[in-house]
């Protein structure tokens, strides 16, 4: 299981990503982290709600109600475009973190 402080810290980018050129509802949103992690990552409406409203007020996503396909009144989210600048942003800054995570974990020299 991923712990809290990366889930958080990851959280933006992983919702700009899922929301790139689609919209989609909470729920939704918590199966697809579920299902693209393996079940690594289990968020739930606590933890990702917050997250929405407050990427909401930030201007990098708006929202709509709609019935889903299921006939469901769901509010969905989409990015904006100052949202998609975010993403960019944040793509320039994972990728930095995890091409420096490569180097440090190199397989170790045998030890006999």
């Amino acid at each position: 299981m991923v712990g809290k402080a990366l889930v958080a810290a990851s959280a933006k980018p992983i919702i700009l990503s899922l929301l790139l050129g689609r919209e989609e509802y909470g729920y939704r949103i918590i199966q697809r982290v579920k299902e693209l992690s393996g079940g690594e990552m289990a968020w739930s409406n606590k933890m990702l709600y917050p997250v929405l409203h407050r990427m909401q007020k930030d201007g990098l996503l708006v929202s709509r109600w709609r019935i889903s396909e299921e006939g469901r009144l769901r509010r969905f989210y989409a990015v904006t475009e100052k949202g998609r600048r975010e993403l960019d942003g944040e793509r320039r800054q994972w990728r930095s973190v995890a091409a420096a995570l490569a180097k440090l974990w190199k397989p170790l020299p045998s030890l006999d």
